[in-house]
């Protein structure tokens, strides 16, 4: 059990205990398809706490889940504070918002949702993410025989279902894909059709008659088991493959210390989102990323330790640190574009920094602030027409479109839009 002391981690984790039911009830918080906050079912302090206990005191490969060091002021713990704001502020726009642990499948294509959507969404393939130069060791193995069923996914009239993979029955198998519009509901006709096909269903349905690609042209699922998990969706064999070794059963066995021996992040990725006994994993699996993305991100003369430091010397009001951030998370640089294009949803991710620093009471509530957290003159989020999301974001065509078909030709309608 973690002893609360005087150190500044030890301040941090006792600030963020006495503030439980705020983090739960004000920060926390997802939209239900009736367009209310409430609390999400899926993440709460204590899973918050418990990762950070874990990535604090024992970390992975040498680095830690930063909390503020001893140099004997008593302000240190505002670092480590400040530290885990701006990671909540990116998580509670990446996963916390829309109540998920499993990535949703979000990519529109052509009016339809493919199923092979699972294997990598906006053309990517998630199962050829490679690691990098020297960690090529620490990859999985993309087992083509792995099956493997997301345990969440969207709620919204006519959603999704949840991803699956699954090895091809034959040569010639394939996927189709989710129609969203289909009544699924209907006890009138003989014999009934009801909604089965996820717990929760209220319309929609799945379409197999022929093969529906995703922008990266797959018409089948198998090996596509790497889609997003957890609290900043980690994904891809390299990430998952990096938890197994430093944190999973590959560690234990290959003889360094684990803080889970029994878990194989590599023959079941899903356990980040399903686990009963660890519920802190959803939230492990983004520490790691921010420990080694973000803590270490220095490029450009950006560098984010030394910016996190100036942040909070000066007063927390410099909006362009969290922006960087939020560059860093959404598009890989502190200053995008970068080649990926804008931030998605820069607004809403600074909203929720201020939101998470007033409730840690780091700052005073500035002019403008609501209860509900938002900043006057914020940006609405909704759907928009555009050829990509940045296009979408910047001219605001068609707010509130539903499919591609409520667009002009060669544009797609986009969720997260900021208008």
């Amino acid at each position: 059990e973690y002893k609360y002391g005087s150190s500044p981690a030890s301040q941090v984790l006792h600030i963020l205990s006495s503030k439980s039911i705020t983090i739960d009830t004000q920060l926390f918080l997802y939209e239900t398809p009736m367009g209310k906050w409430e609390p999400s079912t899926i993440y709460n302090h204590d899973g918050l706490s418990k990762g950070l206990q874990i990535m604090n005191s024992r970390g992975v490969a040498g680095m830690h889940y930063y909390l503020g060091d001893s140099k004997g002021s008593d302000e240190e713990y505002k670092y480590g504070l400040t530290n885990v704001a701006a990671f909540l502020a990116q998580s509670m726009k990446e996963t916390i918002k829309y109540n998920a642990c499993s990535e949703n499948n979000w990519d529109l294509i052509q009016g339809v949702y493919a199923i092979s959507n699972a294997c990598g969404q906006l053309g990517q393939s998630y199962q050829d993410y490679k690691c990098p130069k020297g960690e090529e060791h620490m990859v999985c193995e993309v087992d083509l025989e792995m099956e493997s069923r997301a345990v969440t996914n969207a709620k919204w009239y006519g959603a999704p279902p949840p991803f699956f993979c699954e090895p091809k029955k034959n040569k010639d198998d394939f996927t189709g894909k989710w129609n969203h519009g289909f009544m699924c509901n209907v006890g009138w006709v003989d014999p009934p059709i009801k909604c089965e096909d996820y717990e929760g269903q209220k319309a929609g349905g799945y379409v197999n008659d022929k093969p529906v690609a995703n922008r990266a042209g797959r018409t089948d699922v198998e090996g596509c088991c790497w889609w997003g998990r957890g609290v900043i969706q980690t994904t891809g064999p390299c990430n998952f493959g990096k938890l197994n070794y430093y944190l999973g059963a590959r560690a234990a066995k290959e003889g360094r210390d684990s803080a889970y021996p029994s878990i194989d992040f590599c023959k079941d990725p899903e356990i980040i989102c399903s686990s009963p006994k660890y519920k802190e994993l959803k939230w492990i699996a983004g520490m790691f990323y921010w420990m080694e993305s973000v803590q270490q991100y220095n490029e450009g003369g950006w560098n984010y330790m030394e910016e996190l430091v100036k942040f909070v010397d000066g007063g927390l009001v410099d909006r362009g640190f969290i922006d960087a951030v939020s560059g860093i998370v959404n598009r890989g640089c502190h200053n995008p574009p970068c080649g990926t294009g804008a931030v998605d949803g820069g607004t809403e991710r600074n909203a929720n920094f201020i939101k998470t620093l007033v409730a840690f009471e780091l700052v005073d509530p500035p002019k403008g602030f609501e209860k509900d957290g938002k900043i006057g003159g914020g940006s609405a989020i909704s759907t928009a027409c555009g050829a990509d999301h940045a296009k979408a974001s910047v001219s605001c065509k068609n707010i509130g479109c539903h499919s591609q078909l409520d667009c002009d030709a060669g544009e797609y309608c986009w969720n997260g839009v900021e208008c």
